[in-house]
């Protein structure tokens, strides 16, 4: 959806980045987090199947996963009601200020 729009279209492509930074940024860390713990969970469970482990690096693991998710579904949320803007899909003033002083 972010390749639609009429700044990606334009070549504001650095502009659309850094505005969606966050967004973009905490996806990789939520992805990163969430391989990690399924990984180390599946490892231990493969190893036990019959014992429930949980060790104190694995608690606070998942916790920060947890956090992590709150946050990303939020930025996730409000990313995807920022793209459906109509000010982003057609030729506006301000973005043509914004194109002027990036030719600049």
């Amino acid at each position: 959806m972010l390749f639609n729009t009429y700044m990606f279209q334009i070549g504001l492509v650095a502009i659309l980045l850094e505005r969606f930074r966050a967004a973009l940024m905490l996806s990789a860390l939520y992805l990163t987090l969430s391989i990690i713990l399924h990984s180390w969970l599946m490892n231990l469970r493969w190893l036990n199947a019959n014992r429930f482990i949980w060790t104190d690096g694995l608690q606070v693991l998942f916790v920060f996963q947890r956090v992590a998710s709150v946050l990303y579904y939020y930025l996730y949320k409000r990313t995807s009601e920022y793209l459906g803007d109509p000010r982003l899909y057609e030729d506006s003033p301000w973005m043509r200020e914004l194109f002027a002083r990036v030719r600049q």
